[in-house]
């Protein structure tokens, strides 16, 4: 069994070589010198992150074909009623109204900055290259995010700007652009993307995401995305709908989204000299007190509807943010026990690649 053991909170702050908060979107996190792209970044090696020079992303093709150009101008017509996401609230987001994810047409940016709070496989030695949208179609009420997701604290931005972005990352050492929370923006990120790759981006693009995709977009990610990174939150609609209101479907959706995930990148291989993923699904599953999550049911699904090498990051983070204080069953924060317990129900599965937290 391959167990990749995530850098504890010290390490992590001897590795950024500042006093900040574990997690980047923290209200105490990285200052505001450092939350832009048209900020200053600390030197970096040029062009590709490490471990990733011999992979071609299969978005550059698309770009060569004009495939990339024709799939944004299917999205942008999509959000004149818009069904981006589950919710699909119909709103005509190109003509100034916020939908349900309470974003408009202008593409909103909360930050833009080389990460090293991810995965090890992503972070590598330069860090992911994470680019944070604001707002969020889910609204779970235990967000430790809020203030981007839900209050949509952050910048209007041009698809310019965010192409730029992804060039600076990548010209920083970034050994990958992390999409955190995209799908309600996809038409301007396929936009940013295009022209992103007519002037040489060249490194994998993750998908950072709750889980809470349609199948439909998904499609048009395909050749797009080299890696997926979902949430996998809830295994009961009930609790999905409590705890993320408007969002029964959730399990149902998540199921078949993942499973289409994996059906276009398949399993996540790491590579030997870098220790760095190119592509494939990696799998996140939040424990949350009182096994609210349902982690044992969440593995067994992976276990028989997955291959069982399937990369699984068995988050132990959870905290009681936001409103999670009016929750009773979600007003404090896991034990050991219950952590563990979700380790024991994947290696029950039969899981192979486990992310286990310190």
């Amino acid at each position: 069994m391959l167990i990749a053991k995530k850098i504890d909170r010290r390490n992590f702050f001897q590795i950024i070589g500042l006093g900040l908060s574990y997690n980047i979107f923290h209200r105490s996190g990285f200052p505001e010198d450092a939350m832009f792209i048209n900020e200053s970044f600390a030197p970096g090696t040029m062009n590709i992150g490490i471990g990733t020079m011999n992979y071609i992303p299969p978005y550059i093709n698309l770009h060569k074909t004009g495939e990339l150009k024709r799939r944004a101008t299917v999205l942008f017509d999509i959000m004149r009623k818009c069904t981006l996401c589950p919710r699909e609230c119909n709103t005509d987001r190109l003509s100034g109204q916020r939908g349900d994810c309470k974003a408009n047409g202008e593409l909103e940016i909360s930050s833009v900055v080389p990460h090293y709070g991810e995965e090890p496989e992503l972070v590598g030695k330069n860090g992911s290259g994470t680019i944070f949208f604001t707002n969020c179609p889910l609204h779970c009420v235990f967000c430790i995010n809020y203030e981007i997701s839900h209050y949509g604290k952050g910048q209007g931005r041009s698809v310019k700007y965010l192409a730029e972005a992804m060039l600076r990352l990548q010209k920083t050492g970034c050994h990958n652009i992390n999409l955190v929370t995209p799908g309600h923006y996809l038409p301007h990120i396929i936009s940013a993307l295009d022209l992103a790759a007519s002037r040489g981006l060249n490194i994998p693009i993750v998908y950072n995401s709750s889980g809470w995709e349609k199948l439909e977009m998904l499609r048009l990610l395909d050749g797009v995305v080299d890696i997926y990174l979902p949430d996998f939150k809830y295994f009961d609609s009930k609790i999905a709908d409590k705890y993320s209101p408007g969002a029964s479907s959730y399990p149902e959706l998540t199921k078949k989204a993942i499973i289409e995930m994996n059906r276009q990148v398949g399993v996540a291989k790491i590579d030997e000299s870098s220790g760095l993923i190119s592509r494939g699904l990696m799998v996140r599953h939040l424990v949350m007190p009182n096994n609210i999550s349902s982690s044992e049911m969440v593995m067994k699904w992976i276990g028989e509807n997955l291959p069982k090498d399937t990369y699984i990051n068995i988050m132990s983070q959870y905290r009681p943010t936001f409103k999670a204080g009016d929750y009773p069953l979600i007003s404090r924060a896991i034990t050991p026990v219950e952590y563990k317990n979700a380790i024991s129900a994947a290696r029950k599965a039969g899981l192979t690649k486990i992310n286990i937290q310190g």
